[in-house]
């Protein structure tokens, strides 16, 4: 987990409701403790049924090779035995171990490593038939959700945190310098060994993979958001690497504001801000400036970072490609001359 613990949240308790000012007509007031109580066990029961749907899915992950051991987390995401989990847990080994919810070990190879986005895909070796999680669509969240993380911190099995949904569209720089776009930000406490393990909606869905924290913080906690994962997974599977075109800038989701949306006839809500440009990458050649929101890319309407990480990809290596670009009030068009990503 990348070197980058969390205050209770303060529920009314029952002993305060129970001093509350006793002269009042209980007939007439509610019953607070009850309805509390009852909001309180609404929440376990969410985060229980998330937790236990997704638990047999979530896998620990021990590698050794070259004198080198560690261990991390994973999912399962078919019942033959795909397993996607964090790239900097596998670091380069070729075979690592494979433990289930209910002991059971298996070998399993690493098929493909995206360092760019953290994430690498391993198979189990052994013919199987295991559960598999669903992905959800991380375009839908909003912050505030409940977020759950299930994974193997410090060695211990199958551990279970919540939290919620504390931020979107983050950036995060991986371990190779890349800049990871699309990263969901939570407070779902995350401790070494949980890292490539599924952070899960209240659905049981898995939104996103947990991939670091930040050292020292409170709660600050990133994960890779599941339609990065799903659009990697499938380069992965496909190919055993993901080839991309390099634009070169550092990007999040935004609300367009909604009269200038008006006045130009959009459709869509929010574009893509570009917050810094790379020096002598091919946006700096276009003329793309920090501020600058993306509206539209070879002619594709995009919404959040996770459509700008889908559409740089291998087919529009080599080519020269419009963007479309909101800049203060208005649209305008740019032309990037897009290059392999080294």
């Amino acid at each position: 987990m990348t070197d980058f613990h969390f205050e209770p949240h303060a529920f009314p308790s029952l002993a305060q409701d129970e001093a509350a000012d006793t002269s009042q007509d209980d007939s007439a007031a509610p019953d607070r403790s009850i309805s509390d109580a009852n909001l309180l066990d609404a929440y376990s029961r969410v985060v229980a049924k998330a937790a236990e749907q997704t638990a047999p899915s979530v896998v620990r992950l021990d590698v050794r090779q070259s004198g080198r051991s560690g261990a991390g987390s994973g999912v399962i995401l078919s019942p033959d035995g795909f397993i996607l989990t964090n790239s900097h847990v596998v670091e380069g080994a070729k075979r690592v171990e494979i433990t289930v919810l209910d002991g059971r070990r298996f070998s399993a190879r690493v098929l493909g490593d995206d360092p760019d986005t953290d994430l690498a895909l391993v198979r189990i070796n052994e013919d199987v038939t295991l559960q598999a999680a669903k992905l959800g669509d991380s375009k839908k969240l909003i912050p505030g959700e409940i977020a759950i993380a299930i994974g193997n911190p410090f060695g211990f099995g199958t551990t279970v945190t919540a939290g919620v949904i504390s931020a979107l569209g983050r950036s995060l720089r991986s371990r190779n310098g890349r800049v990871i776009e699309d990263v969901i930000q939570t407070d779902a406490a995350l401790n070494p060994g949980i890292s490539g393990g599924p952070l899960m909606s209240s659905r049981g869905e898995v939104i996103g993979i947990n991939t670091a924290i930040i050292a020292g913080a409170q709660g600050v906690c990133f994960a890779v958001a599941s339609n990065t994962a799903s659009f990697v997974l499938g380069e992965l599977v496909a190919h055993g690497r993901v080839r991309r075109a390099y634009l070169g800038i550092g990007a999040g989701t935004v609300p367009l504001p909604r009269r200038i949306a008006l006045r130009l006839g959009l459709d869509q809500r929010t574009g893509v801000v570009i917050n810094s440009v790379e020096a002598k990458s091919p946006a700096d050649h276009a003329g793309l400036l920090s501020g600058d929101i993306v509206l539209a890319l070879d002619g594709t309407t995009v919404t959040g970072a996770d459509d700008l990480v889908r559409l740089l990809d291998a087919d529009r290596i080599g080519r020269t490609i419009p963007l479309d670009v909101l800049r203060r009030s208005d649209r305008r068009r740019f032309w990037a001359s897009l290059r392999e990503r080294s």
